[in-house]
């Protein structure tokens, strides 16, 4: 299994320093002489070290760096800039263990970091860094590094601002934020959209680049998620404080916003202006809602299970209880989604959804059929009562308005589970009242 070890050099330097880190790397290198990890000695340079004789220093340190020997040094100007490039590098290579090697007062501070650039995926170990005390050099952090067994809440809250200040500053990938949206929703009263997987700042190549959902399994943090979602709310225009997303279970749960919040839930409503409501999908279908009338709407994550289970038409019915809309002033639009050309689902499950109508299933003596989900949903909300043209999906005439175009298919545009596996992205569907 590849490891990574990490030095944090943030003492003064001096001979001594010189010494413990070699050493440090011999003791390193000789723990495994068969499974040598990847090495990475993180410095930092501030603006003025040049004048204050530790630019001399710098290059001590940089003269460890030896990458074809599995030796690098990260210098930057802060935990969270070396940090942060560090983890890069370790998930280019797919290296999930980590040993951090530091001074022993660093460690509350460096654990705050690691808690939130990365998730529990990663395997961390620490280790004191043995260097005498009196070389240790507080100013070389924007925290304040009192002698802490644990962390003030005013420490927490100054690395969170550190991060969050970094993550702005980052360049987009991919190309621009693009959003999406349905003519079929009148924009004079609700502002909604599609997202796909450019403009953000998530690098991991099946996440990259605007990934909207945060896993303990995957590695994207929420930091990062956070980030892609402020980018989002600047460019579509709502407010990120009211943002609500679907706790997604799979079934046909529905939380109708104003009532108590159930621990996991598949769709949700509400008529209240200004609050954004979002369902994710990574082929999965994002399914919005839009009752110009009564001015109510609603978003559901429609997964093959979710549509067996009738997801979609549950939000129909609690929009028709909760806002007395009528099914016929409904408005459904499904997102970009996995098609039947590229969605199998074993004979069993397949089953289920030619009862539902056969035209859903292809090849349906195979033992993995293809499914058409889309379908499926669309024949069971006409079942239900919303009318043909008022849902939108992939059978629209005009093609330059489909907006339910197959994640599979377009690995430049979505994410795909399909496609890319467990470490993959989400895209979502967003929908709010304007005030």
């Amino acid at each position: 299994m590849a490891k990574a070890v990490l030095i944090d050099l943030c003492s003064s330097w001096s001979n001594q320093t010189q010494e413990s880190v070699v050493g440090t790397l011999e003791g390193v290198q000789e723990d495994d002489p068969f499974h040598t990890p990847l090495l990475y000695l993180m410095c930092y340079h501030t603006i003025g070290n040049e004048r204050n004789g530790k630019d001399t220093h710098h290059k001590v340190i940089r003269s460890f760096h030896c990458p074809e020997k599995g030796v690098e040094v990260v210098c930057s100007q802060s935990t969270v800039a070396a940090l942060y490039t560090i983890k890069q590098k370790l998930d280019e290579k797919g290296i999930d263990t980590i040993k951090i090697i530091l001074l022993s007062k660093r460690k509350p501070l460096m654990r705050e970091y690691v808690n939130q650039l990365f998730t529990s995926v990663y395997q961390f170990e620490f280790k004191d860094l043995q260097i005498n005390c009196e070389e240790y050099d507080p100013k070389n952090s924007t925290v304040r590094q009192n002698e802490l067994e644990t962390l003030t809440d005013q420490d927490v809250q100054q690395v969170q601002s550190e991060i969050t200040l970094f993550l702005k500053r980052l360049p987009s990938l991919k190309g621009k934020l693009t959003i999406l949206k349905s003519l079929l929703i009148p924009d004079h009263i609700f502002l909604h959209g599609f997202t796909t997987r450019t403009g953000g700042i998530s690098y991991i190549p099946t996440m990259s680049s605007f990934n909207l959902f945060s896993s303990s399994k995957r590695r994207d943090p929420p930091v990062v998620v956070k980030e892609n979602l402020r980018r989002l709310a600047a460019v579509a225009g709502f407010d990120q404080d009211k943002y609500h997303t679907i706790k997604v279970n799979h079934a046909s749960d529905v939380w109708v916003m104003g009532r108590a919040q159930p621990k996991s839930y598949d769709a949700l409503v509400t008529n209240q202006k200004g609050v954004t409501i979002a369902a994710p999908g990574a082929d999965c279908i994002p399914v919005l809602f839009a009752d110009p009338v009564q001015k109510a709407c609603g978003a559901a994550h429609s997964g093959w299970q979710g549509t067996l289970l009738g997801v979609s038409m549950a939000v129909v019915n609690a929009m028709i209880k909760k806002y007395g809309s009528n099914v016929e002033d409904i408005l459904v639009v499904l997102g970009p989604s996995v098609g039947p050309c590229c969605f199998r689902l074993p004979q069993e499950s397949a089953k289920e959804f030619h009862r539902i109508d056969p035209k859903c299933v292809r090849h349906y003596e195979a033992s993995h059929p293809y499914i058409d989900i889309r379908r499926a949903t669309r024949v069971l909300l006409e079942a239900g009562g919303v009318l043909p043209q008022n849902i939108q999906d992939d059978t629209v005439k005009d093609q330059k308005q489909n907006l339910t175009l197959c994640t599979s298919c377009c690995p430049d545009q979505f994410y795909s589970h399909v496609r890319d596996g467990e470490n993959f992205g989400t895209q979502i569907g967003f929908i709010s009242i304007k005030d």
